[in-house]
């Protein structure tokens, strides 16, 4: 019965929305401003009252009240069987487990046992002693809760004595409350991803989502309908197939399973532990997973049974299998394309496709890969190199006419260089050693080389011979020698400077030769 009677009014109106409108116990609830437990209470009085819609002229409402509250016509259930509602609490927790399909089943084995709408009571009361955290409803693998404790431990540093301050993740499964805690330097990303993994390796499989606060290392920009996750937090969610589902913001009840959890783990494992000091992150997290065995093993008031009994007896097998190898850490980066068709990750250029000249692109690099996205499409991928100033360029992906150029090598444009004369010669060796970078003298070279189509072999020689005297080895100062004619006349001789420059970082042509037939 409920708590209090409703006015007879409104039961003739719960009937008459019921038995002429033919209207849900949900509809009727909402319209007569009461509870569905209260809508099915009062029909099942009703039917069993004898009454039926609409209602004989001849009752008055204190006829109508008498008949529906009777003994004779609601006989007391004090003494019928009902099933131990902690098996009640944990079956429902398991994938497709309805109060439905456990009311059938307890009908078979009870036949003159209590309704659905009294079966269904019955449980819902219970539920409403547990503790907020234990009365919500999570199905096995469905939901893994994250959050950072508010508490931190002090780890000594014993080279400079710096006190660190260590920050605690705390990660709980929402059926089993199965718990996973590590300590980390801090809540910096790489520090957030790995804890995840390790909380994954942990339980020994993935859940179906990941709840987390609206920790900035995991939403880039909260929202209520469309939370805008870190990149590199979603590129772990899509390596473990799993949704990353943030917590609403000033909404505790979205994160009270973490919230309870946090608040117990700081009593019975960082509060125990308030006393050690610890010199190590890794002397700290072994002394937490010491203490994390007791709190998992310890029974949860109400229930009787430990976190580590629900989780091997409902979650466990419910959780999806972990994927063949650990998520690699990596971080992402917009780049624009340089004309170049290259893309700088820490002062080393990646090539991609030339037809990306000048587009925006996605950079998403671990420490032993690079990949280039456009459009969320790959269309580069290298190994990372850490040299500063370098380049990693791939073949394909230069214009043909480029790609034509590499087949001058740099002993093959010396070769062809002693063909035109010693005066070119020295020319073109002067510039591969002298330019910083290989690719802008091999472009030096591949210019002058280029001049020889205009201009007849003996003119480039003269050029060449005029450019060493004026010290000035360039393709600029080549091309207005042959434009001007000043190719054409004499030299001073004694101006001339044509021997070998010598210095300790000048390699000389003949290396070039060496390489090639090495």
């Amino acid at each position: 019965m409920s708590k209090e009677r409703l006015s007879m009014r409104k039961i003739k109106e719960i009937l008459r929305l019921k038995w002429d409108q033919k209207m849900s116990n949900r509809l009727i609830a909402r319209n007569c401003s009461v509870s569905r437990s209260t809508v099915a209470e009062y029909i099942v009085r009703a039917k069993k009252a004898g009454l039926s819609w609409p209602l004989p002229d001849e009752l008055d409402d204190l006829a109508i009240e008498n008949m529906l509250f009777s003994e004779s016509c609601y006989k007391s259930t004090k003494n019928k069987s009902f099933p131990s509602m902690d098996y009640l609490h944990q079956e429902l927790k398991k994938k497709g487990v309805t109060l439905m399909l456990l009311w059938c089943e307890y009908k078979e084995s009870n036949p003159d046992g209590y309704q659905y709408s009294q079966f269904c009571e019955h449980y819902r009361r219970w539920v409403k002693k547990l503790d907020v955290s234990l009365r919500q409803q999570y199905k096995a693998g469905e939901k893994l809760f994250v959050d950072y404790a508010g508490q931190t431990v002090p780890v000594i540093d014993t080279k400079s004595g710096k006190i660190i301050d260590a920050q605690i993740f705390i990660a709980t499964l929402g059926a089993s409350n199965y718990t996973y805690a590590e300590a980390s330097p801090s809540q910096k990303l790489s520090s957030w991803i790995k804890s995840h993994t390790n909380a994954f390796n942990f339980f020994q499989g993935v859940s179906d989502m990941v709840i987390p606060d609206n920790l900035k290392s995991g939403v880039t920009k909260p929202c209520r309908y469309e939370p805008d996750i870190n990149p590199t937090y979603l590129d772990m969610a899509q390596h473990y197939e799993i949704a990353v589902i943030p917590a609403r913001s000033r909404k505790p009840q979205d994160k009270a399973k973490v919230e309870s959890a946090v608040l117990i783990a700081e009593r019975w494992i960082l509060a125990a532990l308030r006393n050690h000091t610890f010199f190590s992150m890794s002397e700290l997290n072994k002394a937490i997973h010491q203490k994390l065995i007791e709190f998992n093993n310890r029974p949860l008031q109400k229930m009787k049974v430990s976190r580590l009994e629900l989780f091997e007896s409902i979650e466990k097998q419910a959780l999806k299998p972990l994927p063949e190898r650990n998520y690699e850490y990596a971080e992402w980066k917009k780049a624009m394309v340089n004309i170049d068709y290259h893309i700088e990750v820490d002062e080393h250029y990646y090539s991609v496709p030339y037809r990306h000249i000048k587009e925006s692109v996605d950079v998403r690099y671990t420490a032993s890969t690079i990949e280039v996205l456009y459009k969320n499409r790959r269309i580069a991928s290298h190994q990372r190199s850490y040299i500063k100033g370098g380049a990693t360029t791939v073949r394909d992906h230069m214009p043909k006419s480029h790609r034509a150029h590499l087949e001058w090598t740099p002993s093959r444009l010396i070769k062809w260089s002693e063909e035109v004369g010693p005066d070119a010669s020295h020319v073109i060796s002067t510039i591969l050693e002298s330019q910083k970078h290989p690719a802008q003298s091999h472009k030096i070279c591949l210019g002058i080389m280029r001049l020889a189509k205009h201009y007849s072999v003996d003119r480039l020689e003269n050029a060449c011979s005029r450019a060493i005297s004026i010290k000035s080895y360039s393709y600029t100062s080549i091309s207005s020698i042959l434009k001007t004619g000043l190719d054409k006349q004499a030299i001073d001789k004694s101006a001339k400077t044509s021997e070998s420059v010598i210095h300790p970082n000048i390699r000389g042509k003949e290396y070039y030769k060496e390489k090639e037939h090495a």
